[in-house]
């Protein structure tokens, strides 16, 4: 039995028995509900979800074989239920928790096969249902979620078909299904698969065919990422498919898509997984490789570049959102991988050191940016999953054959000092979660290497105290000790191994910093500091919580010798109090009826830690403490009265009381009862408090009232009190009588105010009586074994039945039973009456009177209810054949919330009285809201029995105190040597977290019961308030249709059979012309929750009534009914959840339900624009339309016809007037044209035959020919789609797929629009990167119907088109040449029979027209239409269109030589844009041979006149070389078809490369030679002979140009893993021309050299990137040298983990050479990239330059003193050794190594030289004293008094360094 069950209240733990058998009848209750011959069946299992949902929340004991059957049938039903989105998004869901929660116990097999189909036929094909995108975005949430926990139980073998389903399905795909399903592009396909860069040549893997993962051009590869992430298992069944050589290709396959957020998310999760289970596997030589990954994946600006990848590799924005990564760098993934590569003789600990000293500087407080918050994850996971690994480890200590991979006290020590370096750099942040998690991760941290963790700790808090004036410090410090507080104890007080003195510290070393902590925390407590406040108090809590018991007992010795707690407590209360005496409210008190007695400062609003400090501290003080602790507070409250912090004053008494009742009975509460009695005895009364009702005669006119000052103090005593005793029990019955008398008083009191002060009071002093609750929660019963002054904590996982004490709990005695029960009949039964005669008698003539009177009574009923909560029995619910048998109601779950009083009856009578009162106030009180609002809460409390305890359950304010790091204790705990399985934490908390369990319990007990049973009706007296909250949910006022609805909805889904009535009853009010506004914003507020939703699918009534109801709506004028109509019907959309097929069947069983094609007949009727409804009515209604025809589309009885007409109908909108319906109008065809009867199969035959043929002849096409070949049919659709298309100046690109920026909608017409195919299905299926292409205002969806149209119907359309489609392509309106486009795209991609015969005719002289136009402004939307015409058939795009070569002949034919450059550019961008849909691996001969002839033809144009041109040829040229490389690299071994060889032979040659890499190697040389001639020659006139050599120096800048575009290309395309030699070859001409004449070409060099920055470049091209940058270094050009230092900062940091020792040393002793550069501006360089490097390079490398630097510099400084000369050093030598000395002190920024003062001190003597040595000298000294002046007064010490002296001597600010 779980802890929290065991310790529920006795009489509720002894139910808890019952459950097991409870859960086993419901199992048996679904098998016997599913019947596999019906699939609509699973819809009568899904009540029965929640009930399942029940068992695990209450985590009951249930039996295993149970948990096995549900999930067997869960599964089946879930496997069945493939087009019932929602009942697969229910039962996946609890699949999901029963498989995570019971992992460890079930052994079964589950297949990954199912599931896959189920995400590939839902979201992944063009079968898209009508589902709303909520619901299949929650479908897809589900999958995964339900895939992550079955993974573990994929059977042996999994993960090699997975891995082959997405590296080979494309070679073992059936022609068939190609066919089928690749009918349009830019969709996803039935048989999706993933794919991405293998090159067989470089790994030998044992597979046959050619990868899928072979084109990382394409968006499939992105989705196969997504896919092996989620499904590839990593469970002991697959171990044996994992190895070395998989893990070699995986980093093969993640290194070919270069900087892409995304890609590395999937790769990293996929390596963190098997990095952690699988031991076996050699990682030491993946590690430089992964951990240059994982320091990449942080983007963190290095020395002065941007902090973000310049330019990420574009994933589809759907990709993106299906397979979500919340953060942009994988922190968590990569933290995990970290912590398992772990092992004894590992260098993963030394990578990983060297991973921190790169990092470690972003968490300084003034390094934070964007990147602080992955920094933060990453240490945080860190922790989390060095805790969880040690933890597995400490469980597990008898497994041999791991042992040898355990971490042992070296490394969890060589661990724990790497983190600290983070912790200490974080620990101050401004990032106030990166300061809480480091907080965090000291305390856990603390238990593991106490002697490391702890001192740092206490250094830290000394420093803090001694610079108070830094209080985020001293907050910081203050919690850092809180949450490690236990472990300081356990080090002081335990009797194991580790001593303070060990620690270096005294015996009482840490209990000093603890009592120096709590002595400070008392000048802590400060109103005007909320955040220190509530630290200090968080830290006394914590102290508290590990100490057993505070006494000041003289005979026994203490273990905090410095303190007397009688002492401390005295001054503790004494700042407490002066605390409470200065709060001011955070807000205005607001006096209505829902402000609660607590609402109050920040000390009660902004978190838990001052009550439970409080409830701590005097639940563990000794008997003589408490007493002393009484006196103070009784007395403090007695002589003050605080309005401002009642809440404050009310939860002391309250911890008073709590920690013993009886005495804080008679000390506290008593002197206030009689203080409150005293005050109200005298003051004038109404009558109305339950008396007896005054005569009406005896109302006076003149109203009593009390006087403010009086009505101010009665309010607050009467509030701390309702609070105080909240935990009073039985002690409370001594003082009954005056309990009565106050609170009758308080009710007969004039005042308002006094009036809600005695609610309060009644409901407290009830539920004090009778409910349940702990008592003694906070006194100690369990000593540690290990320190007997501390109190052991508790683990609910290690918990054994009757372990454990269980706690105390209020069990009402019968005479406090008695006492509530009077109560009632004086406060509810009474009431009841006096509501009764009010409403039927009319007692009052006055107005006001009865207003009051009303108030009152209905005040004193509320209270009665708010305070027993359930304790008053439910209504009865009466059993379908008339029998009230209590033996025939069934049980669930056990729960209660404390002792039945009252009955049944006295909650009937209640509610009869209530409707009575109810429709009395609607009739006669309607514009009263305070009673309205009153009589709902009434009606609430009783129609929904259980809702105030979910209510509070669900608002429980300090649900979430037990989860500060304060409270727990990890798992792991090496100080003692005591581990558990789970946290450890407090009694306390376990027995308030069970406190609160049990309150949940009994708001959930009853709450299904009758749900699930279909015996029961609902009560009458139900239906009766259901009735009422129906009227008052009309209400004029907002506030009472608020209310009414809320709780409205409680009685549906408690009762779903009243849901009916409920939508019949509110559609009305949308129907009727004269229901006024409030109506019908009441009923929209109701139809539109979830509940009322769901039930539509299987209510053909309701549904039928709905969707009428808002069609029908449009008389209603008013802006606001009109926006909740509309958002209504977008809820709908957003949450359709198709129809279930009762609804289709409507015919037969209802007789006054409307016929479904009646219902699609009458709305279609609605559509027409001629009927004359508002345009957005007639939106609505086409939108109804679709919905009905897409939901009926998968019912095998259906007619086909309304389908049929739908089509038509929809084809017709799209020459409609109104804008939204055409939009409509394209998404709605683009579903309904599903078949391609005339579409070619690859032996050119038709693809369907025989019947499928001349079906899809006879129906769909027979009514769609009918209509386009109407005359102008296509002229005025083409017209009107024109219109769609918005083009401004500013145009900007929009996202692909969607209705560009569309502005004329708003976004509730958008979310009516926006169709589903979007949601999955984007094109273009590469990545868009080119800004050639301009931006995108191509639509595919539009070129998509035109594709599907022809497809559907044949030539006709085309013929029908053609003369159009000319006409518009030549218009002058750029708007219309977009709609040109996407018809022209539509039918050139359409592959249909007859089409090769048109393209000849006229197509291509189309074309060739559209490659000549002169006009500039369409070049986007022409590119589009080209890229569309050739993208590849089929999922991965690899299957060639039917016009592709045409097409691509057609764009290489050579131009004429008279057009215009602006011609030459357009062709070029065309020819890239259809060059980059080519799938490069498949390419049929007659491509290749094109792609040679281009190559050739870009190669001679690169000195082209034009930029434009230039820079298009540079780009096509990127694209064009990828494309040969890979093409080169997939067909090694699949080049034997006749005619490849040779050309593959000549590609292989690759003569391109040389050419390039040469020919640029020259031209660098002329450019710069130009460079230096044009600043020598200054003559104005220009030579005739050097006319020839300008020319020539002109063509060299241009062919330079364009490399540079190529470059920039290649590295924006994320391309470059292919070319990367290439990119490397051209290295030198990248840093070189940063800085020339030619500015236009420098900018091109400095953008390249910012992506270049960001490459990281792997072997084998490293080693020659290095020797370019060598050589780079010693350039004569000084510009060049510095160039080659600002990239080398970059690449040491990217490269350090790849790099060669000896290649370190190298670039080390180049840049210590150009500290003596003769250009001074490169010896600072050098210096700076210096600093940089021993700040993350190599230890060793860094102290030989430091010691040698410091030599150098000494023996200068020496010589100078002697000879008092210059010594023969040139000034350059001088200024060099300075910088050398400068750059070492700047590594450190803000630390204070053992030899830094010495280089400082040094550096600072010679700030006498002359410039430039003395102004360096200044700036170095200026940047120490600013990085180190946070912490100087500690790090000042580390200097003597003469070091000290010469750097005040440096500078003139000396006092700060004195």
């Amino acid at each position: 039995m779980h802890l929290y069950n065991a310790w529920l209240p006795p009489p509720v733990a002894e139910e808890t028995k019952k459950e097991k058998e409870s859960f086993s009848c419901l199992v048996s209750s679904i098998k016997d509900l599913y019947r596999p011959d019906d699939p609509d069946s699973v819809y009568s299992t899904l009540k029965w979800i929640s009930v399942i949902d029940l068992f695990i929340r209450a985590k009951s004991d249930i039996c295993l074989e149970d948990v096995v059957s549900v999930v067997e049938i869960g599964l089946e039903l879930f496997h069945k239920s493939q087009s019932k989105l929602y009942a697969q998004v229910r039962w996946g869901n609890i699949l999901a928790r029963l498989l995570n929660k019971y992992r460890k116990k079930l052994s079964l097999k589950v297949q990954w096969r199912p599931l896959y189909d189920t995400l590939i036929h839902t979201h992944f094909t063009r079968n898209t249902g009508p589902e709303g995108w909520r619901l299949r975005q929650r479908h897809f949430e589900t999958v995964t979620s339900l895939v992550r926990s079955c993974r573990r139980f994929f059977p042996a073998g999994s993960a090699s078909e997975i891995w082959s389903e997405f590296r080979q399905v494309l070679c073992s795909i059936s022609l068939r299904y190609i066919l089928v399903f690749q009918s349009t592009s830019g969709v996803f396909y039935f048989l999706n698969c993933c794919q991405t860069v293998f090159k067989e040549n470089l790994v030998a893997v044992p597979f046959d065919s050619i990868s899928l993962l072979e084109n990382p051009w394409h968006n499939a590869t992105f989705e196969g990422a997504g896919f092996v992430r989620l499904f590839l298992p990593t469970n002991a069944d697959n171990q044996d498919f994992f190895s070395d050589n998989w893990i070699r290709e995986c980093m093969e396959l993640w290194d070919s898509i270069p900087n892409c957020q995304f890609w590395n998310s999937q790769w990293t999760a996929v390596m963190a997984r098997v990095v952690k289970n699988y031991k076996f596997i050699n990682w030491e030589c993946f590690l430089p490789t992964l951990f240059t990954r994982f320091l990449n994946m942080f983007e963190v600006p290095v020395a002065s570049g941007s902090g973000s990848y310049p330019f990420s590799v574009d994933v589809p924005r759907n990709t993106r959102f299906l397979f979500s990564n919340k953060t942009v760098t994988p922190a968590k993934a990569i933290a995990k991988s970290v912590v398992y590569l772990l092992k004894p003789g590992s260098v993963a600990q030394e990578h990983f050191e060297k991973l921190v000293n790169l990092l470690e500087q972003y968490y300084h407080p003034s390094n934070g940016g964007r990147w602080t918050y992955s920094l933060e994850r990453f240490l945080l996971y860190l922790v989390i999953t060095f805790q969880k690994r040690l933890q597995h480890e400490q469980q597990n200590t008898d497994n041999d054959r791991q042992a040898e991979f355990y971490l042992g006290k070296l490394e969890r020590s060589a661990f724990v000092n790497v983190l600290l370096r983070l912790i200490d750099r974080g620990q101050y942040s401004k990032n106030e979660h990166l300061s809480e998690t480091v907080a965090a991760a000291t305390s856990i941290l603390s238990y593991v290497e106490p002697s490391l963790v702890l001192p740092f700790l206490a250094s830290r808090f000394h420093m803090a105290l001694e610079t108070m004036t830094a209080t985020h410090q001293l907050k910081t410090a203050v919690m850092s000790v809180a949450f490690a507080g236990r472990s300081l104890f356990f080090t002081s007080l335990s009797n194991g191994s580790v001593k303070p003195v060990d620690l270096g510290g005294g015996d009482n070393t840490f209990i000093d910093l603890l009592m120096i902590s709590l002595s400070n925390a008392l000048l802590g407590m400060d109103a005007n500091d909320p955040p220190k406040t509530l630290a200090t108090m968080q830290l006394i809590g914590s102290i508290f919580s590990n100490m057993a018991m505070l006494d000041d007992n003289i005979d026994e010795p203490s273990f905090m010798p410095m303190i007397r707690f009688s002492e401390w407590l005295d001054e503790f209360f004494c700042r407490l109090f002066s605390l409470l005496l200065h709060l001011e409210p955070s807000s205005v008190l607001n006096e209505d009826l829902h402000s609660s007695a607590t609402s109050g400062t920040f000390l009660v609003e902004d978190g838990p830690h001052y009550f439970c400090m409080l409830e701590i501290l005097l639940g563990r003080l000794s008997k003589q403490l408490y007493n002393q602790a009484l006196k103070k507070i009784s007395k403090f409250v007695r002589t003050n009265i605080l309005p401002g912090a009642i809440a404050e004053v009310g939860l002391l008494c309250c911890a008073c009381v709590h920690s013993n009742p009886e005495e804080a009975v008679v000390h506290l509460i008593e002197p206030i009862l009689s203080s409150v009695l005293s005050s109200l005895n005298g003051t004038p009364v109404t009558g109305f408090g339950g008396r007896g009702i005054l005569e009406p005669s005896v109302s006076t006119k003149a109203k009593p009232t009390l006087s403010p000052a009086l009505e101010t103090a009665i309010d607050y005593q009467l509030k701390i009190l309702s609070v105080a005793i909240s935990y009073g029990g039985s002690a409370l019955l001594h003082y009954k009588d005056q309990f009565k008398e106050v609170i009758v008083s308080a009710f007969d009191s004039p005042s308002w105010k006094v009036n809600g002060a005695g609610d309060h009071l009644l409901r407290s002093l009830l539920g004090s009586l009778v409910l349940y609750y702990p008592m003694d929660q906070y006194k100690c019963t369990l000593n540690h074994p290990a320190a007997a002054a501390l109190e052991e904590w508790i683990s609910a996982k290690d918990y054994s039945d009757g372990a454990l004490k269980a706690p105390k709990w209020h069990i009402p005695s019968d005479a406090e039973v008695q006492f509530a029960n009077e109560l009632l009949i004086l406060h509810f039964q009474s009431a009841l009456d006096d509501l009764l005669r009010i409403c039927q008698t009319k007692i009052h003539s006055d107005p006001g009177n009865e207003k009051e009177h009303l108030k009152v009574t209905l005040l004193r009923i509320d209270s009665c209810l708010q305070g027993v909560l359930s304790c008053l029995p439910d209504f009865r619910p009466p059993s379908r054949n008339g029998m009230k048998e209590d033996s025939s109601y069934p049980f669930l779950i056990a729960g209660a919330t404390g002792s039945s009083v009252g009955s049944t009856q006295l909650r009937e009578k209640a509610a009869e009285v209530i409707h009575s009162a109810s429709k009395y106030l609607l009739e006669e009180k309607s514009d009263d809201s305070i009673l309205l609002i009153l009589i709902i809460r009434i009606m609430d409390a009783l129609g929904n029995y259980g809702s105030l305890e979910y209510n509070e359950w669900s608002n429980h304010r300090q649900a979430w105190k037990l989860e500060s790091a304060a409270i727990i204790e990890p798992p792991i705990n090496f100080i003692v040597s005591s581990h558990s399985k789970g946290k450890r934490r407090p009694r306390w908390a376990l027995i308030d977290k069970a406190d609160m369990h049990s309150t949940w319990r009994s708001s959930q007990s009853s709450y299904h019961l009758f749900r699930t049973s279909g015996n029961f009706s609902p009560p009458d007296h139900a239906i009766l308030l259901m009735d009422d909250l129906l009227n008052l949910s009309l209400h004029n006022y907002e506030s009472v249709r608020t209310l009414a609805g809320k709780s409205l909805l409680k009685i549906m889904k408690r009762w779903p059979s009243l849901i009916s009535k409920c939508v019949l009853s509110l559609s009305e009010n949308l129907r009727k012309p004269n229901s006024p506004d409030h109506a019908v914003l009441g009923s929209c507020a109701v139809l539109s929750t979830q509940t009322v939703l769901k039930h539509l699918t299987t209510d053909p009534k309701a549904f039928a009534s709905f969707l009428l109801a808002i069609l029908l709506s449009s008389h209603h004028e008013s802006l606001k009914a009109q926006k909740a109509i509309n958002e209504l019907f977008v809820k709908y959309n957003i949450h359709f959840a198709g129809v279930s097929k009762s609804i289709f069947r409507t015919v037969d069983n209802h007789i006054d339900t409307p016929d479904f094609a009646d219902l699609v007949s009458q709305i279609g009727s609605m559509s027409f624009d001629s009927t004359g409804l508002h345009w957005r009515y007639n939106l609505m209604a086409n939108r109804v339309l679709l919905l009905l025809a897409t939901a009926c589309r998968n019912d095998p009885n259906f007619s086909p016809k309304i389908l049929h007409e739908t089509a038509g109908h929809f084809l017709k909108n799209l020459k409609s007037q109104l804008p939204q319906t055409r939009i409509l109008a394209i998404s709605a065809l683009n579903t309904l044209l599903k078949d391609s009867p005339y579409k070619m199969s690859a032996d050119d035959r038709p693809l369907f035959s025989g019947n499928s043929q001349e079906n899809a002849k006879s129906s769909l096409e027979g009514a769609l020919r009918e209509i386009f070949q109407e005359e102008g049919f296509f002229n005025e659709t083409l017209n009107s789609l024109s219109h769609v298309h918005i083009i401004t100046d500013t145009d900007s690109a929009s996202s692909r797929g969607n209705h560009g920026n569309s502005s004329f909608q708003s976004l509730a017409d958008k979310s009516i629009t926006r169709f589903y195919f979007d949601f999955s299905a984007s094109w273009p299926r590469t990545p868009s990167w080119m800004s050639l292409l301009g931006s995108d205002t191509f639509y595919s969806n539009f070129a998509r119907i035109f594709k599907r149209l022809i497809q559907e119907c044949g030539m006709p359309v085309l013929l029908a088109l053609k003369s159009t489609l000319e006409e518009f392509a030549n218009a002058k309106e750029r708007s219309k040449q977009c709609v040109a486009a996407e018809a022209f795209a539509g039918v050139l991609h359409s592959d249909v029979n007859g089409l090769l015969e048109e393209w000849d005719s006229w197509m291509m002289v189309q074309m060739q027209q559209i490659i000549l136009a002169q006009s500039v402004e369409s070049i986007p939307e022409w590119a589009a239409c080209i890229r569309y015409a050739v993208t590849g058939k089929g999922k991965h795009g690899t299957r060639v269109p039917l016009l592709r070569q045409q097409i691509l002949n057609c764009l290489l034919t050579p131009l004429p030589p008279t057009v215009t450059t602006t011609v030459v550019a357009k062709r070029y961008a065309f020819i890239s844009a259809a060059l980059i849909e080519l799938s490069p691996q498949k390419m049929p001969v007659p491509e290749i041979q094109l792609h040679n002839k281009l190559l050739d033809e870009l190669l001679g144009n690169m000195c082209h006149s034009s930029a434009q041109v230039r820079e298009a040829i540079g780009v096509t040229l990127s694209v064009l070389c990828s494309n040969i490389r890979l093409h080169v690299s997939c067909s090694q071994d699949h080049s034997n078809e006749r005619g490849k060889t040779d050309i593959h032979n000549q590609l292989k040659e690759e003569n391109w490369v040389q050419l390039l890499t040469e020919r640029a190697s020259e031209v660098v040389v002329n450019i710069q030679n130009s460079s230096l001639s044009d600043v020598l020659d200054t003559s104005t006139d220009i030579n005739t002979k050097n006319g020839y050599q300008n020319g020539d120096s002109q063509d060299d800048v241009k062919w330079m140009e364009t490399l540079f575009h190529f470059i920039i290309s290649t590295l924006k395309s994320g391309r470059s893993a292919y070319l990367l030699d290439v990119i490397v070859g051209l290295l030198y001409p990248v840093i070189s021309l940063q800085e020339t004449s030619n500015k236009d070409l420098s900018t091109l060099a400095k953008a390249a050299f910012e992506l270049l920055k960001w490459r990281i470049i792997s072997e084998p091209h490293l080693q020659k990137a290095v020797s370019v940058i060598l050589s780079s270094a010693n350039d004569p050009n000084w510009r060049t040298r510095s160039a080659t230092l600002t990239y080398l900062r970059t690449f040491m940091f990217r490269h350090t983990f790849i790099l060669s020792k000896g290649d370190k040393q190298k670039i080390w002793k180049t840049v210590e050479k150009l500290l003596q550069d003769s250009q001074v501006e490169v010896r600072e360089h050098a210096a700076a990239v210096l600093a940089g490097l021993m700040k993350g390079g190599d230890e060793d490398l860094a102290r030989d330059f430091r010691d040698r630097a410091y030599v150098e510099a000494n023996s200068i400084q020496r010589r100078r003193k002697t000879r008092n000369t210059n010594s023969g050093h040139s000034v350059a030598s001088v200024h060099g050794v300075v910088l050398a000395l400068a750059a070492s002190v700047l590594s450190v920024p803000y630390d204070m190594p053992s030899w830094l003062p010495a280089h400082v001190t040094l550096l600072a003597r010679f700030g006498g030289e002359p410039s430039p040595v003395k102004s360096t000298v200044t700036k170095a000294v200026a940047e120490f004293r600013r990085t180190h002046a946070d912490t100087w007064n500690v790090q000042k010490d580390s200097f003597t008094e003469e070091q000290l002296e010469v750097l005040a001597d440096t500078t003139s600010s000396s006092s700060y360094f004195a």
